[in-house]
C-alpha cells in the first residue's frame, strides 16, 4: 500500500503578499524562493510554505485547480524549549506581540503570534503529536 511520506507544501492566504514575504523572511527567517502576483513560494527546512493571494486562487479555469480559504488559517513550526526565549527577542524585536503561551501535558511549550493577514502562527515543540524528532 502506498501512504504519504511526508508534508511538502503547507499553505496560508493573504492579500497582501509583499507584507507576507516581509513577515516571513525577516521575522521568520525563511527564504523566499519564488514570488509572483498569485503566490509567494517560502523554503523551510525540506518543506514549503506557500502563501496564495486567495482572490487570484479562486478563479476557475486555471491549470491548478481553483482553491481559497477566507478567514485566518494556522501554521505550527517546530522550536525547542532552548530556542523559545530567542524566539521571544525575536518577535520582540520585530514588534510582533506574543497572543498566546501552551504548556503541554506532553511536554513543551508553544508561543502563538499573528502574521499581517491574521494567519495564526506557532513555534511548538518537536515532541508534540508524539514526534519525539530531533533537529
Amino acid at each position: 500500500m502506498v501512504t504519504a511520506r511526508r508534508v511538502f507544501e503547507t499553505v496560508l492566504y493573504a492579500r497582501d503578499l509583499q507584507a507576507a514575504e516581509k513577515f516571513y523572511t525577516e521575522v521568520v527567517g525563511l527564504e523566499a524562493v519564488q514570488r509572483s502576483e498569485v503566490l509567494l513560494a517560502l523554503r523551510c527546512g525540506e518543506g514549503v510554505l506557500l502563501i496564495f493571494d486567495p482572490r487570484k486562487t479562486a478563479v476557475p479555469g486555471r491549470t491548478v485547480p481553483s482553491h481559497g480559504a477566507d478567514g485566518p488559517g494556522h501554521v505550527a513550526f517546530a522550536a525547542r524549549d532552548d530556542e523559545l526565549e530567542p524566539w521571544r527577542r525575536r518577535l520582540h524585536e520585530h514588534g510582533v506581540e506574543i497572543e498566546s503561551e501552551v504548556e503541554w501535558e506532553v511536554g513543551g511549550r508553544s508561543i502563538y503570534f499573528r502574521d499581517p493577514a491574521g494567519n495564526s502562527v506557532e513555534l511548538a515543540p518537536p515532541t508534540l503529536w508524539g514526534g519525539g524528532w530531533s533537529f
